[in-house]
This record gives C-alpha cells, sequence and structure tokens, in this order.
C-alpha cells in the first residue's frame, strides 16, 4: 500500500511540478541505538528518505549495527500534518539475528510477523510539544491473559536554545502494561544538544549529544550521532 502510495505522489509530483514538493534522503551514524529510554542495540548506521507534498509525508527509515548480533530495523511512515497537528502510522519491522526467530518481510499473520503497527498523534505548541504513540497490530505485547496490550509511548519534549547549541528535553512514558514496562512508568527522560560542525564555508555536518536515563529499567544511556 505504501509503494502505490508513492507511485500515487509521483504521478502527482509530475502533473504539478509548478507546485512545491520536498523530498529528502539521509543518514545517521550513532554510538549506539537508543529509542524511547530502550537500548536496541550498538553503534548502528541508520538511513532514511522521505517525500512530502502539502503536508502528507511517505517515507523510510531503518537500522542496521556494526554488531550482527543486534536486530535489523525498517520502518515505513505514513504522515500528514497541518499547523501544530500530526498524525501518522509507522509500520515497525524487526529482523532478529536468531535464525529461529526469523520470519519473512511479507509475512502479516496475527501470530506470525515481525512487524508492528502503531498509530500517533502529536501536536507542537512551538514551546513544547506533545505525542501519543500506540501499538494496534502485529507483534505487540501480549499480557499473561493472552489479550493485546496496545502499547502506548507517551511523549512531553520541549525545545531551547542555550550555549549557542539547540537542545531539547523530553520526557517519556507508558500508561499501562506493554512493550515498554510492567505497569504505568516513566521510561525515558534525555536530554539532546546539537550543533554544526563546519567543514568547508559551504559544507557542515550536524553533530548531537544525547544523555538518556530509563527510570524503569534503571539504564543509562549517553549517544554521539552525525547526521549526513
Amino acid at each position: 500500500m505504501l509503494i502505490v502510495c508513492m507511485m500515487t505522489v509521483g504521478y502527482v509530483i509530475q502533473g504539478r511540478a509548478q507546485e512545491k514538493v520536498e523530498a529528502s534522503a539521509g543518514a545517521d551514524l550513532v554510538s549506539s541505538y537508543i529509542w524511547r529510554g530502550t537500548d536496541c542495540g550498538g553503534i548502528s548506521f541508520q538511513p532514511n528518505m522521505s517525500v512530502s507534498y502539502k503536508g502528507l509525508m511517505i517515507g523510510a527509515w531503518g537500522s542496521v549495527s556494526v554488531n550482527k548480533e543486534d536486530t535489523k530495523e525498517l520502518d515505513l511512515i505514513l504522515n500528514y500534518k497541518t499547523g501544530g497537528l500530526s498524525l501518522g502510522v509507522t509500520d515497525y519491522w524487526f529482523f532478529p539475528s536468531d535464525q529461529t526467530a526469523q520470519v519473512g518481510y511479507f509475512k502479516y499473520g496475527a501470530h506470525n510477523t515481525q512487524h508492528v503497527f502503531e498509530v500517533n498523534a502529536a501536536y507542537d505548541f512551538g514551546v513544547m510539544a506533545i505525542s501519543w504513540n500506540t501499538n494496534f497490530a502485529g507483534a505487540d505485547y501480549y499480557n499473561a491473559d493472552g489479550k493485546r496490550s496496545y502499547s502506548t509511548y507517551i511523549a512531553l519534549s520541549a525545545p531551547f536554545k542555550l550555549g549557542g547549541l539547540e537542545w531539547n528535553a523530553e520526557v517519556g512514558l507508558t500508561p499501562w502494561e506493554g512493550l515498554y514496562a510492567n505497569k504505568f512508568n516513566v521510561t525515558n527522560l534525555s536530554l539532546k544538544a546539537s550543533k554544526e560542525i563546519a567543514i568547508t564555508d559551504r559544507f557542515s555536518l550536524p553533530l548531537f549529544a544525547q544523555l538518556t536515563f530509563n527510570p524503569y529499567t534503571q539504564g543509562a544511556y549517553f549517544v554521539v550521532g552525525l547526521s549526513l
């Protein structure tokens, strides 16, 4: 469905070349892959690409670690943004290194898939942003009684400037038992600083450093990364 949507966007682009269409492609190189307070792998290369038109964005994001034992990831993203409001759906696909656990990409069985489907909504107030993200299908966490948990992550983030750097502080929590914790818990406290490293007069590399704590798992992480 996503490929069909991307082809449709391509036809729209060709037919309306005079209107503004934005496309991007890039990659991050990170010292470790920390996501929503969870350790997802070591040194990782994370490519991305997207096409957007009038608020509608279709994109892909992936992660592969230098450690062959880490899980590979490929995400397909459909998002619509208008003003400060953003609504979207993400298809996460995980490919574990354990040969016995591998399920092919095109396996979408209710109990036989490596895909996780998430619906998300966010609003950016400028001084602060809030997002709600809930898994609604796929290989989500199941409770002891066998019922789907609809694992949910809620985040509050605030950008600010200090000392010539761009900063972003985030508090993330889960409201009930699921993928992130066994009950209501704060799972992510992070502080991120970003700056541009000048290479030439016309070229610079964005560098970021992020400090993350997970009160639930007692985890602490410090990550540095480059955006290419």
